[in-house]
């Protein structure tokens, strides 16, 4: 049974991809159509999409920073857009219930507020896929949008002990012995080597701290999320994450469809459904309205906003329990199901064409744009950059050192990642933090000297959106790309870039080359006679 899901997934996926939809859409529309079909929920397919949750949760962790969550915008962002979603929202679904009343059936106070309470969380799947395809994570509105999403944790932990009175167990302080464990649990990540053991520990630290927490009657998704967060200092943390990258993205088609596998609708559920899918709207405009009032860029309030505009499948969890308990009517869980759906589907295409329709509605946000800036939101200065070198991984980074060797200060790095940078910088490195996508950036960088810009970047779509940010803010000079398949490199050359490395390619290439010059060298070496 459990192949005949993955293979109509697999045929729903691919099918979606081909005419430019994200896979996840056709995961969502493959679980609807079997349940369509007659086919239902099973124990081996929600372990599966559980085990994707809990894995994703896990990599979360080992790549957020906790001094994240300490910050305005996202605690009190976080507090005060879900206080203000249940005010509205309440008033909404009662206006609704009055308008639609044959579908809705009763609607009282209590009912409103608590699915209100329900749609205010977005859905930690769907933003993090959607950002990791972007290539996102790590930016600036990236981690906004993954601190909010942990707060939301935090408030789900806290309502399903208001509502069930199941408070965490005494044995829940022995959770505190994780760290002065934590130089153990390091070690054993460091002996584990870089191959098939490496992933094989991730399963085991997620897994464990997931069931632990689950003892002691905390949810076990936040320890998965915890457990990661102590080990993000970790050297082969982002190595670790990596490597359960696959694991974590084949496990969660099992969450994906589990949604449309829930409950078959009808005619006014898709109504109601349809309904208050419409109130996404909404729930963006109130986030960018607090993040700008908190300081924020105009085009990092946007994006977040855009990406946080989703239900969340814990919207699921706290209509089933309030449904166990007789405080909400059955047919909810189902509209609250395709209510979720509907919202991945909306986020998943919206988001990939952000960055341009930004520039096209720049004019019309930017006005509620704060004077006075937050430190993380100031411009750096590039001002006799003649060279660029954007993304400082391996290969960016590998870029930069051998520039710096034949040009000297005339390089400069940029990274997205607010944390990576710090530490390069640290090391002496001329390293400075920005999103090459933000249009913004790029208009109030000096770029006149720039002669060159490298991009060092794993994901084509970003390499193709920084090249058209760079024509905009009219650069130039040229921009070199790296591919890792031949068909990126014909794609990349298309949208504007001059010059296209595959650096498998080139890699075996610089390989060959120094391995050649070593021999010659040695060959050239005069052995004195004995």
């Amino acid at each position: 049974m459990e192949y005949v899901f993955l293979l109509f997934a697999f045929m729903c996926g691919l099918g979606v991809k081909l005419v430019g939809i994200p896979p996840m859409v056709g995961y969502l529309a493959a679980g609807f159509i079997l349940n369509a079909m007659g086919y239902g929920m099973n124990d081996n397919l929600q372990e599966i999409a559980n085990l994707g949750i809990t894995i994703m949760l896990f990599t979360i962790g080992l790549k957020l920073n906790v001094k994240d969550l300490s910050k305005r915008e996202v605690w009190l962002g976080s507090i005060a857009h879900t206080t203000l979603w249940v005010a509205v929202g309440s008033v909404v679904l009662i206006a609704m219930g009055l308008l639609l009343s044959a579908a809705t059936g009763a609607m009282d106070w209590q009912s409103a507020a608590l699915i209100a309470f329900a749609l205010s969380f977005s859905s930690t799947v769907c933003v993090i896929k959607v950002l990791e395809e972007s290539g996102e994570s790590k930016t600036r509105h990236g981690r906004l949008a993954i601190g909010i999403l942990v707060m939301q944790d935090v408030f789900a932990v806290v309502f399903m002990v208001a509502v069930t009175g199941k408070l965490p167990s005494v044995w829940a302080l022995g959770l505190l012995a994780v760290i002065p464990a934590l130089p153990v649990i390091n070690r054993v990540i460091d002996r584990s080597g870089h191959g098939e053991l490496l992933p094989l520990t991730g399963f085991v630290l997620a897994l464990g701290g997931y069931h632990v927490f689950d003892l002691v009657n905390i949810k076990g998704d936040l320890g998965a999320l915890l457990v990661g967060m102590l080990l993000a200092r970790h050297t082969k943390a982002v190595e670790l994450a990596k490597s359960l990258l696959t694991f974590k993205d084949l496990f969660l088609i099992g969450f994906f469809l589990s949604i449309g596998l829930t409950a078959l609708p009808d005619l006014n559920m898709l109504i109601l459904a349809g309904a208050v899918s419409l109130l996404l709207p909404i729930k963006a405009a109130m986030y960018f309205g607090l993040f700008t009032m908190l300081r924020l860029r105009a085009r990092t309030s946007y994006l977040t906003s855009l990406v946080l505009s989703n239900y969340s499948e814990f919207g699921l969890i706290v209509g089933a329990l309030a449904v166990s308990l007789g405080m909400l009517q059955e047919q909810w869980l189902v509209v609250l199901a395709l209510a979720v759906s509907i919202s991945f589907v909306i986020t998943s295409l919206l988001y990939r064409n952000s960055h341009g329709r930004y520039v096209r509605i720049k004019s019309a946000i930017t006005p509620y744009e704060r004077d006075k800036r937050l430190p993380e939101d100031i411009y750096p200065s590039i001002d006799n950059a003649e060279f660029l070198v954007i993304g400082m991984g391996r290969v960016g980074l590998g870029a930069y050192r051998s520039l710096s060797k034949l040009v000297d200060s005339r390089v400069i790095g940029m990274d997205a990642d607010r944390q990576k940078t710090k530490r390069l910088r640290e090391e002496g490195l001329n390293i400075i933090c920005g999103d090459g996508e933000d249009i913004d950036l790029w208009d109030n960088l000096n770029i006149t000297n720039a002669r060159l810009v490298l991009l060092a970047l794993p994901s084509i779509e970003d390499a193709i959106n920084i090249t058209r940010q760079l024509k905009f803010a009219g650069y130039t000079g040229k921009v070199a790309a790296i591919a890792r398949y031949e068909d990126e490199v014909n794609e990349l050359l298309a949208h504007g870039v001059d010059k296209v490395f595959n650096f498998f390619t080139e890699a075996g290439l610089g390989f060959a080359e120094e391995s050649l010059a070593y021999v010659h060298a040695n060959q050239d070496v005069i052995v004195p006679a004995k």
